[in-house]
């Protein structure tokens, strides 16, 4: 009788107690259950994060070309640059020995060397150049085709648009990397989630077993809404 008396008081306090509806029976199954939904998380985490380090090494590399190819187009802009630096200096001599042969009445041979201009421009300037060197001359004071506003960005320019490129491809790639550093950190949490529930069976006091899995269940809430957070990898498709 008296042992009637005993478990009954015991069943009246466990069903006062924490979470009373949680009996071991139901606690069992619920680590059951999340066990696999934290185990099927994390697969996804490792896998997402894997997809985001290869789209980070294929963006780098990318880059890595672009930019090589960007810098050869600058290096190719400067020797343009240079040469049409020269040709502008072969026509200010001519112009200089115009002026003198006007100076000394030898029209003749200023016409002469202003054909050598022409001849000049029409081989060996662009039609950017010639319109630049065009607009110098017809200043009212000495300028330099060079100081026309923008032509001398117009030498890099596709050079540029290179660089960008490459640019945009070196941040989509850090992005890339800081995603798959966040998705690392994900897998961290779950990881932490199949720790506290496999240990739970270490513990023989229910509702210390019942504490565990609470707190292992809002730490897989946690990573959960954590992950919801990062961006998918450019090009996503299941």
């Amino acid at each position: 009788m008296a042992n009637d008396v005993e478990k009954k008081e015991n069943v009246t306090t466990e069903k006062k107690g924490f979470l009373p509806w949680l009996n071991e029976g139901r606690l069992e199954t619920l680590i059951a259950i999340f066990l696999g939904v934290t185990a099927v998380l994390t697969a996804w985490a490792t896998w997402i994060g894997s997809l985001h380090g290869g789209n980070q090494a294929t963006n780098y590399t990318t880059s890595n070309n672009i930019s090589a190819e960007g810098n050869s187009m600058w290096n190719e802009a400067s020797q343009q640059y240079m040469q049409d630096l020269m040709v502008w200096n072969s026509i200010v001599d001519y112009m200089t020995e115009v002026e003198i042969a006007e100076m000394e009445g030898n029209q003749e041979k200023a016409d002469l060397i202003n054909e050598k201009i022409q001849t000049l421009i029409y081989d060996s300037c662009s039609d950017e150049f010639a319109d630049a060197i065009e607009w110098a001359l017809n200043q009212e004071e000495w300028a330099s085709p060079f100081d026309k506003e923008g032509y001398m960005d117009s030498y890099y320019a596709e050079a540029q648009a290179v660089l960008d490129e490459a640019e945009e491809y070196l941040a989509q790639g850090q992005e890339d990397n800081s995603n798959g550093d966040r998705f690392g950190l994900v897998q961290v949490i779950y990881s932490l989630v199949l720790f506290l529930l496999g240990i739970i069976g270490i513990f023989k006091n229910l509702p210390n077993r019942k504490i565990v899995f609470l707190v292992s269940v809002l730490f897989l809430i946690a990573g959960m809404i954590y992950m919801f957070t990062i961006p998918l990898p450019q090009g996503f498709s299941l």
